[in-house]
This record gives C-alpha cells, sequence and structure tokens, in this order.
C-alpha cells in the first residue's frame, strides 16, 4: 500500500478543464508553488515560455536588489565613520568596501 501512496504523490495536478480531469501524469513531475507539475504543465509551459535550466542560484551578472545595494551603502557609511557601529562591525565593513573597490 505505501507504493500506492508513493505513485499517486508524484502525479502531475493540472486540471485540463476541456476534458474534466486532471493530467495523472507520472514522467518527471516535479512540485512548483501550484502543485506537482509534469514538464507539459509547468508554469513556463502553460505561458509558451521555455523552461529556466537548473542551476546552482543567482546569476553573478544578476542585478542587485534593492536590500543588498542598500546593505552595501550602509557598509560604506560604517567604513567612513558616518554611522556608529562596534569595532568589529567597522573592521567587518572596512574589510568588505575593499574588496568592492579592488
Amino acid at each position: 500500500m505505501p507504493e500506492r501512496a508513493k505513485a499517486e504523490a508524484a502525479e502531475c495536478a493540472h486540471w485540463i478543464g476541456a476534458e474534466r480531469r486532471h493530467c495523472c501524469s507520472t514522467d518527471n513531475v516535479r512540485p512548483y508553488l501550484t502543485g506537482l507539475r509534469c514538464p507539459a504543465h509547468t508554469p513556463n509551459a502553460l505561458r509558451g515560455l521555455p523552461e529556466v535550466p537548473p542551476g546552482p542560484g543567482i546569476r553573478p551578472d544578476a542585478p542587485m536588489s534593492p536590500l543588498s545595494a542598500s546593505r552595501v551603502h550602509d557598509d560604506r557609511a560604517i567604513a567612513s565613520g558616518k554611522r556608529r557601529s562596534s569595532p568589529e562591525a567597522y573592521r567587518a565593513a572596512q574589510a568588505s568596501t575593499r574588496k568592492a573597490t579592488q
């Protein structure tokens, strides 16, 4: 019985409205925010877009988020002495700004 539960848990949960049924495909099913999906019913496939290749994470040339951009300015303010901090934070900020400028 546990094998059947595993097989049922790995089925595509996409609702095919025209046929009034779920897809229930078990080939290469992956979890998405919308649920388990087969390659034919991923969010990008339904929009007609190519799939994002799997990778380690954010690209090195990706734009910085506003949070990380503010962190750089905060480190610069601490390193320059314009913002009060502990001696440890001051030294760490100086080291990080040295790495950023080199």
